[in-house]
């Protein structure tokens, strides 16, 4: 029998219900207002009174209204139909409700019941199979989507039946499962599973090193990322964070996308929304939207649901990965997610942490990015999970506690500095400040020396080092004036801005330019360094910001897309003979 319950007190959207049996952490209820049923989740629990936070406004909502305990926890349907679709934070088909707003209490499904799916068998009737092992798989979107062993199950099960090669919908039984003690449970292509809760059916769960390409120079060259890896991008309003992210997303050497909009405003929602459906994918050559899914949670949902967006996200992304494919997943803002909890446990009088953020902050933040990670599956297949999230520092500043418990747990660090953005060198990525804990891994190092060269990491450490240096000098002759320091030390801060307008800086919304193959970074990295490498002589500091200056307009003139051209091969010729 479900608990029942009745409202005893309410704080906008945090509700104090008294409940009539027992409950439990995290566990969903509905709060029926008006007759509109309005779902909430239990986030404590003291003797009778249990509070829960309502993922809708509690407009209407008065003591004495009646609430009811179903007894799971947020759960999200998995399973094929996913691809292409607009979900909110709590997996409602956007496409699907009526209106620009969305309507109090309603819910819709997140997958199409009535769709026929062209199922193929990968198992066969005697097998021993286990949560996640693949029974079958159907083509979305021209994706091969695995129908898996729920994740909810335990041990191992004897295949007794499995459905023949055919058409079917998501809700009939396309197998048949006996347990050791004869129980048979019957498998559909749908499964649940409690988004709060990793999904670890994998064998092994190793350190990731495979370079994951997004085609950004200023990550791949210099600050890499891995398949599985981690990474964040702080940095101040307007400086970039939004549309590296885009840019990430669309090139990025990934089989699936999901964009997790947490708290983010509406325009930069609706941009997605009409972006990626009319982009088309550089890998396959069909539109991108058919490889990514969007949890959209903008600013004006009720903060409730911003919690459950990132989880929702991550849940939807450890799902395709147990299907053996690479997912990229991106996350903008935790700074709003973190930003929810603070005011949840604020209104719950918690003893608060710094800048009032709860105290578990910190693990809560480790918790979500260790969901993340490279996993090898029982079959011996691997997929992973590539997470990438924005932060959004109050003022810029990277000191404050959302910034600096994700920086404990990121692996990588794209710090976005405001005089960069305020110079137009994008992308606005400080390259000091920035780095990937990666290009310390010897298995990272390993493959770097046999996918691209041996001396990679060697010219990627000097770049750094030039650019250190040519940030010092940069400060000496802002103080002292171009006649205040040697004419050597012009030389090195124009290497510097060589590396800088060459390497570093990239037109997002340039033809050739928003896309640099590994092939083609390589080539700019070894013909920049080759030039930094060079001695120059030089009377006076003119002299060298003219050369460096023309040096540079000639790089900006090379058609990097035509590799070996008349037209390439002239300009390098003009290049060899400027040096």
């Amino acid at each position: 029998m479900a608990t029942k319950g009745k409202v005893k007190g309410i704080v906008s959207n945090l509700v104090t219900v008294e409940a009539d049996g027992p409950v439990a952490q995290n566990e969903i209820c509905y709060i029926t207002v008006a007759g509109v049923r309005l779902m909430s989740e239990v986030i404590k629990v003291t003797g009778k009174n249990t509070y829960v936070q309502v993922f809708e406004s509690t407009r209407g909502m008065k003591v004495g209204d009646e609430a009811e305990f179903m007894g799971h926890l947020l759960e999200v349907t998995l399973g094929p139909g996913m691809l292409s679709r607009n979900y909110d934070g709590l997996q409602n088909d956007l496409d699907r409700m009526e209106g620009v707003f969305l309507r109090r209490g309603q819910y819709t499904s997140p997958i199409d019941v009535e769709r026929l799916w062209e199922f193929r068998t990968l198992a066969s009737v005697g097998d021993t199979v286990r949560a996640g092992s693949w029974l079958g798989e159907v083509t979305e979107n021209s994706q091969p989507h695995r129908i898996m062993v729920p994740f909810t199950f335990e041990g191992e099960y004897t295949i007794k039946y499995i459905a023949p090669d055919g058409q079917y919908t998501v809700n009939q039984t396309i197998a048949v499962l006996t347990a050791p003690n004869g129980e048979e449970r019957e498998v559909t292509m749908t499964q649940k599973w409690p988004v709060k809760k990793a999904i670890t059916c994998y064998a092994e769960k190793p350190r990731p090193y495979k370079l994951l390409e997004t085609g950004v120079r200023i990550i791949d060259t210099v600050n890499p990322i891995v398949e599985g890896g981690t990474g964040f991008i702080p940095g101040p309003f307007g400086t970039g964070k939004t549309v590296l992210q885009h840019a990430i997303s669309k090139q990025a050497e990934a089989d699936i996308v999901i964009m997790a909009a947490c708290g983010e405003r509406a325009n930069e929602v609706v941009e997605i929304f009409y972006e990626f459906p009319e982009l088309e994918d550089p890998h396959t050559g069909r539109k991108l939207m058919e490889r990514t899914v969007i949890i959209a949670n903008t600013s004006n949902m009720p903060v409730a649901a911003r919690e459950a967006s990132v989880y929702t996200a991550m849940t939807i992304a450890e799902y395709y990965r147990s299907m053996g494919l690479k997912v990229l997943l991106m996350a903008d803002s935790t700074s709003r997610w973190a930003q929810a909890l603070r005011e949840m446990s604020n209104r719950l009088e918690e003893l608060p942490g710094q800048d009032a953020f709860p105290m578990d902050l910190s693990a809560i933040v480790a918790n979500f990015y260790a969901r993340a990670g490279m996993v090898t599956l029982h079959n011996g297949k691997s997929g992973s999970v590539t997470f990438i999230g924005t932060v959004s520092p109050a003022g810029g500043n990277l000191k404050e506690p959302v910034t600096e418990n994700t920086k404990k747990v990121a692996r990588c660090f794209y710090a976005l500095e405001q005089a960069r953005a305020d110079r137009k060198r994008y992308p606005a990525v400080n390259p000091i400040d920035s780095y990937s804990k990666y290009l310390e891994y010897p298995e990272f190092e390993e493959y770097i020396s046999k996918h691209i060269s041996p001396d990679w990491l060697g010219m990627v450490n000097e770049v750094k080092t030039r650019m250190l240096r040519g940030k010092e000098i940069s400060e000496q002759i802002n103080i002292l004036g171009d006649d205040g320091v040697p004419v050597d030390y012009h030389v090195t801060f124009w290497k510097s801005e060589l590396i800088d307008f060459v390497i570093l800086q990239q037109d997002a919304f340039d033809a050739i330019d928003a896309v640099c193959p590994l092939e083609r970074q390589e080539y700019m990295l070894r013909k920049v360094i080759e030039i930094c490498r060079t001695d120059f002589s030089f009377s006076h500091f003119n002299e060298v910001s003219d050369y460096f200056k023309r040096l540079i307009n000639l790089f900006k003139q090379m058609n990097y897309s035509e590799f070996r051209s008349e037209k390439f091969l002239d300009y390098e010729r003009q290049i060899e003979a400027l040096k």
